[in-house]
């Protein structure tokens, strides 16, 4: 129901447009009235209604002039001029006021009941255009941490070229001009149980920050978050905001996790490959240090900052810095452990899978139980297996069921429900799309 205000000084205008509003567009509308200027300003102030029949002559404040004062006030209201004169004289001003229909007196029935159904039928696309607007802002709100996610995981290992990095970065709004990336390393005891709280806590925090940044998922026992340097900002400056930034971080999880972490913060660097490259660093530096809780920079490591704890075999006289060698060597590591890592969650994720392939499973619970994001789960298991979870899922069942069809002891109805299908006919269509014969035909051959 929309609300109608009819504004006009001659008592019988108000009533028979009213009569007609109630009469011929029946329960469309809830009416207010107003005999002058001053007291239609008063009523839309206080009832904000969608369409304002206005007179435009009327004793004290005109009718455009309230028009003109309800328009800054409530700019999507649909106004109609109800006038006994000439509208061309007003039409100048009245467009500019947007207003687009008009009433000449007396108005005849039809012309009143066409333009209310035509300001209806107006009201009703907006009304539609705006839910399917905050349709897809919701479905937007999904996503975006999706894509944000997939840059990150770029960011961290050379990208397969399935996805431009320089598309995902322009639609993020994340500039891959200059930045670090930030590396949070949790301790190997923490629980499982509390890594959505893990992950919950540091990207909120580091989205409550007045600063363009880019966080990734939580990836076996830390998450990286890449932040983006504006340009008119000193490296000294940068890298006091960096340095609060882990600081905070790790006063943030102390409290509400009761948890040490360790930060490292890579090198500020241009470009993707300089924020891969500050990435590597960063893991670098947040694992050097065996005490938690502290802010560890990668550059402070190279450029001797630490020397006590470096081991001595990779000191040089060069003022105690890292050689080059030694930092390409902890990087390879790196690299190497996390492939290992992937492995071990894969391994681990293919065993649940093997052992409840019959029952009710999604990739979702897979994820959840080697405690990956569902999105990078997926990812790293096509990688890894050359096929995608469902396809795998299904090999599995239909290898069963084909296994059960040789030892003839169960029907084909039971076989289906066995294997994890509840219905027969999806059943038969997905062992013919497989196999290339339907479940009888298979069965009278294994024979």
């Amino acid at each position: 129901m929309y609300r109608l205000l009819i504004a006009d000084d001659e008592a019988l205008e108000r009533e028979g447009l009213e009569w007609i509003a109630e009469r011929m567009l029946p329960g469309r509308f809830q009416l207010f009235h107003a005999e002058n200027g001053r007291i239609a300003i008063e009523k839309a102030e206080e009832h904000r209604p969608h369409i304002i029949l206005m007179d435009i002559n009327m004793p004290g404040i005109q009718g455009l002039e309230a028009i003109r004062e309800i328009r800054s006030k409530l700019p999507d209201t649909k106004f109609v001029l109800v006038t006994a004169y000439d509208y061309f004289s007003y039409a100048k001003e009245a467009l500019s006021l947007g207003v687009k229909e008009y009433l000449v007196k007396p108005a005849k029935r039809e012309q009143v009941v066409a333009v209310l159904e035509q300001l209806v039928r107006e009201l009703d696309e907006e009304k539609q255009k705006r839910s399917d607007q905050l349709e897809l802002k919701h479905k937007l709100s999904q996503l975006l941490p999706l894509a944000e996610n997939e840059l990150a995981l770029m960011l961290m290992v050379a990208p397969t070229g399935e996805t431009d990095i320089g598309q995902l970065s322009e639609w993020l709004e994340f500039p891959l001009d200059q930045g670090s990336a930030v590396v949070i390393a949790f301790p190997e005891q923490q629980q499982a149980a509390s890594k959505q709280s893990m992950y919950d806590i540091v990207r909120g925090y580091a989205k409550s920050r007045a600063l363009s940044c880019i966080v990734s998922s939580l990836i076996d026992r830390h998450m990286a978050v890449f932040l983006r340097k504006p340009p008119e900002v000193s490296a000294a400056s940068w890298k006091e905001t960096v340095t609060a930034f882990g600081e905070e971080l790790c006063g943030l999880t102390s409290r509400r996790l009761g948890t040490d972490i360790a930060v490292g913060v890579g090198m500020c660097r241009d470009g993707a490959d300089g924020f891969r490259k500050s990435y590597f660093e960063a893991v670098f530096a947040s694992t050097y240090y065996e005490q938690c809780g502290q802010v560890c920079h990668f550059d402070e490591l190279k450029q001797g900052g630490k020397p006590s704890s470096l081991p001595a075999d990779t000191r040089s006289g060069n003022n105690g810095a890292l050689p080059d060698s030694y930092v390409l060597s902890a990087m390879q590591r790196i690299r190497e452990q996390r492939e290992q890592q992937t492995e071990s969650v894969l391994d681990r994720a293919k065993s649940y899978i093997q052992s409840k392939f019959a029952e009710e499973l999604s990739l979702e619970d897979i994820a959840d139980y080697v405690h990956l994001n569902p999105h990078y789960f997926s990812k790293i298991f096509k990688q890894q297996t050359g096929t995608t979870f469902i396809d795998y899922v299904t090999a599995l069942r239909i290898e069963k069921a084909k296994s059960l069809m040789s030892e003839d002891q169960l029907s084909l109805k039971e076989i289906c429900f066995e294997v994890g299908y509840n219905d027969p006919n999806y059943f038969s269509r997905v062992f013919k799309k497989v196999t290339g014969l339907t479940p009888s035909e298979f069965k009278s051959q294994s024979k």
